[in-house]
């Protein structure tokens, strides 16, 4: 009777979902939220790279994350900070080197294969869940298809100088209108970041985010997705912190934002038979994770309400599908 008469509804959790994980082989020096969080959680997950995207692995799963990555083949633009930094150079030799293997004369050009590729995953039944540089630099590099955005020390040629002009907004998942930045001293990669290197000027202390509140009944998905204890969650920082609301396309469904500000932080949307969420920053418990941070140890954070929208993602795929309300 409670159910009825509340913002309610039963949804069944039949099977667990077959998860992957995109990261390289490679340690790299930052931790992902997503894979602690599977961890703590005790949830088996397989981990997937460029090598296994192309040959096809991912009709073997329900459920793709993607967190601190650079579809765009300009190694995280970490070039101005880190160019000299031997975890740098390794990236950057061992990526090559792959793509090579794979017949691609530049990295761009597999990792917007592997672009592509996700993007058939999703618009064949499977969802996409993805975190901090991992969301913007996806949709740019789908977007950038059909030019070079690419800086010299990244692939040995200079960027088109029409390449703004050549972006394809129509193949983006969740973003129009932006800006790319080819500056490879600047550690963005366009104006969709709402970031202190966009103008973004919102203490720590001040940095807060709502969440909206759905339907159970008419809107189940983005219920799920936003069941929290609480309505309003400390914003944490990332490579792509959030996301400028007028850079968000207006099919997609925004979940949780600063109230009364430009910037979405958690967003949602339909692409084919599947679906994706984006979720801006990097760490929901280390507001700044810089490169060679520890990770961090959720144990001590048993009730996060920014982890739980992780969870929420990972338990989503399991829920039994319900039959769309007219």
């Amino acid at each position: 009777a409670q159910i009825e008469s509340s913002n309610m509804e039963r949804i069944l959790l039949e099977k667990a979902p077959k998860v992957a994980i995109y990261t390289p082989p490679e340690s790299q020096p930052w931790d992902d939220a997503v894979t602690m969080a599977l961890k703590y959680a005790e949830i088996e997950y397989d981990t997937v790279y460029d090598r296994e995207v192309l040959r096809g692995d991912l009709k073997d799963y329900d459920w793709l994350h993607l967190h601190h990555e650079d579809f765009t083949g300009q190694y995280g633009k970490f070039y101005g900070s880190y160019a000299t930094a031997p975890w740098y150079i390794e990236q950057q030799r061992t990526t090559e080197a792959l793509a090579a293997e794979l017949g691609f004369k530049k990295v761009s050009r597999m990792r917007l294969a592997v672009s592509l590729t996700i993007r058939d995953f999703i618009e064949a039944g499977g969802f996409l869940f993805a975190m901090c540089s991992a969301t913007d630099s996806y949709d740019i590099a789908l977007a950038a298809m059909n030019t070079d955005i690419c800086a010299s020390v990244f692939d040995g040629d200079p960027p088109a100088a029409d390449a703004q002009a050549r972006l394809d907004y129509s193949q983006c998942l969740a973003f129009k209108d932006f800006i790319v930045d080819t500056n490879p001293m600047i550690y963005e990669y366009s104006d969709i970041d709402a970031s202190p290197q966009n103008g973004r000027s919102i203490p720590e202390e001040q940095d807060w985010f709502s969440l909206f509140e759905f339907s159970a009944k008419w809107d189940p998905v983005p219920t799920m997705l936003t069941q929290n204890h609480t309505a309003v969650i400390h914003g944490f920082m990332g490579q792509t912190t959030a996301f400028r609301k007028d850079r968000v396309k207006d099919n997609v469904i925004v979940m949780g934002e600063i109230e009364g500000g430009n910037e979405v932080r958690y967003l949602h949307g339909v692409a084919g038979k599947g679906s994706f969420t984006f979720y801006g920053g990097h760490d929901p418990e280390d507001y700044r994770h810089r490169v060679g941070d520890p990770e961090t140890q959720l144990t001590l954070h048993r009730n996060s309400p920014g982890y739980r929208l992780i969870l929420n993602n990972i338990l989503f795929p399991a829920a039994k599908k319900q039959k769309q309300k007219t």
